[in-house]
């Protein structure tokens, strides 16, 4: 089987990493059936970094095969909850063990910083996979009073097979976060790591054998969304899909699973999340948190605050300090130590980006700072304040998954609800402002998922996260998201009642 050998000498990491770059099924790594591969690019130069197998139909049978075997002879609640959770703890000391590597293999393919990786993906990934060890034996239904003629209870059953489809803006956290309440609740899985991004998710494999799993419970088929993704989507004997991604690709998934054996479905999509910041904030504070909002790995989260509604009285003092903060902010080597923003994804999300910042300058709006490439090579832009703003522009209704932040100036609280829901997503939002009453007012008056008070892309594991409106369909996070993993049975069992 094919390996790919990669020597960092950089400034914060000095180290090999090796990844199989085949696919990864029944605990072993195999060829894909088509034989096809995956050239994975480094964002910082536009180069090949080595090619992966490009799973297909074929592929993904083969891992639900495995996977339903597993299920049925070795997984599921044939082992108890204190065991899965034991293996989940083990797969987080592993990957705690290799911290540095898995957050160099981050820099590599998806362009973030070293030191984010390793203080925000990697971390969180570990932290998630030992919480949800913690749930996998507390995972528990009810005795429900009827009469005394009869016992009546609940059981909480694992779903059986699921597909999890992960996004390339946070490889490895997000596929933790599914992992995790997937595998606590007695799930098989298989994984479909974006093409963009895949090393993180085949270097993990190993470490699912080293843990304990058996095989077969954790398949991972890389390949591309149309070919891979659309076959898990549609497949019969898969029981759930948990996609993260756009709103675009999450419509196919619905769709795929009506039109197929109604498959369970976890939708986390996009979002124009807003920022909306009162003029008796704390100036400095607002403006880092709105910073991190928008800035935070590139622009590319789905909660990113790329909507800032700023009040009247306060807007010049705001924009003047905000633009000075995001001027200071480092573009450049994500292995370079002070570097806060690398590079985007891919190509394609370059381009995406800069086409709609085009597009803003050709609706009326003004580049108050950035708007262009940084640098001669890699898929760079600098980070870009727009102002002058007006709700029908493409840069204020549509996602851009960029370093793209619009300010808005405002005059009432009112008129900032109003403006902030004008949206179709309605994933996240934040708001800004001494006054507890008025924050806890506008918070519950806007309409998404995840509200923020004094704070923004600041999200804990115990707290559910998913959107309203055409930002998805159910939780991850949480206790919440067990419920998404499991089949709810009522039992009703006669200990009296004759006809």
């Amino acid at each position: 089987m094919s390996s790919f050998t990669y020597q960092f000498d950089t400034p914060s990491y000095k180290g090999t990493s090796t990844v199989s770059t085949g696919l990864f099924i029944n605990g072993k790594f195999v060829e894909p059936v088509e034989k096809g591969t995956i050239e994975v690019v480094n964002p910082v130069n536009g180069k090949v970094i080595t090619s992966v197998a490009a799973g297909t139909a074929a592929d993904i049978d083969n891992a639900a095969r495995a996977a339903r075997k597993a299920y049925k002879e070795s997984w599921g609640l044939k082992v108890p909850g204190v065991q899965r959770g034991r293996m989940l703890s083990k797969l987080a000391d592993l990957l705690e063990a290799n911290a540095d590597e898995f957050a160099a293999l981050e820099a590599l393919d998806v362009g973030k910083a070293f030191r984010v990786a390793r203080n925000g993906d990697v971390s969180a990934s570990i932290a998630a996979l030992r919480y949800y060890a913690g749930w996998a034996d507390k995972i528990q239904g009810k005795t429900i009073e009827t009469n005394e003629k009869k016992l009546a209870y609940t059981r909480h059953e694992p779903v059986g097979l699921v597909g999890a489809i992960v996004p390339w803006n946070f490889p490895l956290t997000m596929l933790s976060f599914k992992l995790g309440p997937a595998l606590a609740a007695g799930n098989a899985v298989i994984v479909k790591p974006s093409e963009l991004t895949p090393l993180t998710a085949l270097r993990l494999c190993p470490l699912f054998v080293e843990a304990g799993f058996p095989d077969g419970v954790i398949n991972v088929v890389s390949g591309y969304g149309s070919t891979a993704g659309q076959a898990l989507s549609e497949h019969m004997d898969v029981d759930k899909i948990t996609f993260t991604g756009s709103t675009l690709t999450g419509r196919k998934i619905m769709e795929a699973a009506s039109k197929t054996n109604l498959k369970k479905i976890t939708l986390e999509l996009g979002g124009k999340s807003p920022s909306v910041i009162f003029d008796d904030v704390d100036l400095e504070q607002a403006v880092k948190w709105a910073s991190h909002g928008i800035f935070m790995n590139h622009g590319q989260a789905c909660t990113a605050g790329s909507r800032i509604f700023v009040q009247a009285g306060i807007y010049d003092k705001f924009l003047k300090a905000f633009t000075e903060h995001a001027l200071s902010l480092k573009v450049g080597d994500p292995f370079a130590r002070d570097t806060y923003q690398g590079p985007q994804v891919s190509q394609t999300q370059f381009e995406r980006i800069m086409g709609y910042i085009k597009s803003g300058k050709e609706e009326g709006a003004t580049v108050h700072i950035g708007g262009e490439r940084h640098g001669n090579e890699g898929y760079f832009i600098q980070p870009t304040i727009f102002t002058e703003c007006k709700p029908n522009m493409k840069i204020v209704r549509e996602e851009i998954f960029g370093p793209v932040a619009a300010i808005i100036k405002f005059a009432t609280e009112e008129e900032a609800i109003e403006q902030a829901n004008n949206t179709v997503y309605g994933l996240a939002c934040s708001v800004f402002t001494r006054d507890i009453d008025r924050a806890i007012r506008v918070a519950h008056s806007i309409e998404a998922g995840t509200a923020w008070i004094n704070c923004h892309n600041s999200s804990e594991l115990s707290l559910p996260f998913g959107g309203f409106k055409q930002s998805g369909i159910g939780r991850e996070l949480g206790e919440y998201a067990l419920e998404h993993y499991t089949n709810l049975k009522a039992v009703h069992v006669n200990i009296g009642h004759r006809l």
